[in-house]
């Protein structure tokens, strides 16, 4: 799969490792994907993302994915879905955190003191690489760049795509900007 792949997607990918590494993760999941594409400058998916106001804000999507990575993977959707129940989720987090230490329930922590040279990937993560591929095929593109592994986070149901929504970057508005664009530079 990876034979398809643009330098700029291979970048991605390699930057979410790296991202896994600053955040302690011991997995590369869609919140690593999401903050190596903040991290891209001169890239389809960086003009997107530019073009949506999410480069202003992306102290803000680093805060919210650290949230989610702190409850869990529990979105804020969801945490206020559970709240309409009368489930407290950053209640439950804190009680947690004081038996078991802070960033008890972020998924896939290392363990011990050496990490991986390579870091697996969550079925989630892989789920978003093979819907970019598709994206891509789909669209009638040979290869796949860093703007179908924006696409694809953005049509997923996880939490960077929820991440994503809470400020304003919708698999519609991705589309447009992207079409938009490639209208530019037909003209």
């Amino acid at each position: 799969m990876f034979e398809k792949f643009t330098a700029g997607a291979r970048a991605v990918v390699r930057g979410a490792a790296e991202q896994a590494d600053r955040t302690g993760s011991g997995t590369v999941g869609e919140p690593e994907l999401l903050l190596a594409l903040l991290d891209r400058t001169d890239s389809p998916a960086a003009a997107v993302l530019g073009a949506l106001g999410v480069h202003e804000r992306r102290a803000s999507v680093v805060d919210a994915l650290a949230t989610v990575r702190r409850r869990g993977g529990v979105s804020t959707a969801d945490a206020a879905a559970l709240a309409g129940l009368g489930i407290d989720v950053d209640a439950i987090v804190a009680r947690v955190e004081r038996q078991h230490g802070v960033g008890a329930l972020a998924a896939g922590r290392r363990a011990g003191r050496r990490g991986r040279l390579r870091r697996p990937f969550t079925a989630e993560a892989k789920s978003v690489l093979e819907r970019a591929l598709r994206i891509a095929v789909g669209r009638g593109e040979r290869c796949l760049g860093d703007e179908h592994l924006l696409l694809a986070l953005a049509a997923g149901r996880g939490p960077a795509a929820a991440v994503l929504a809470d400020h304003g970057v919708t698999h519609g508005e991705v589309v447009r900007v992207l079409e938009e664009s490639r209208g530019r530079r037909a003209s």
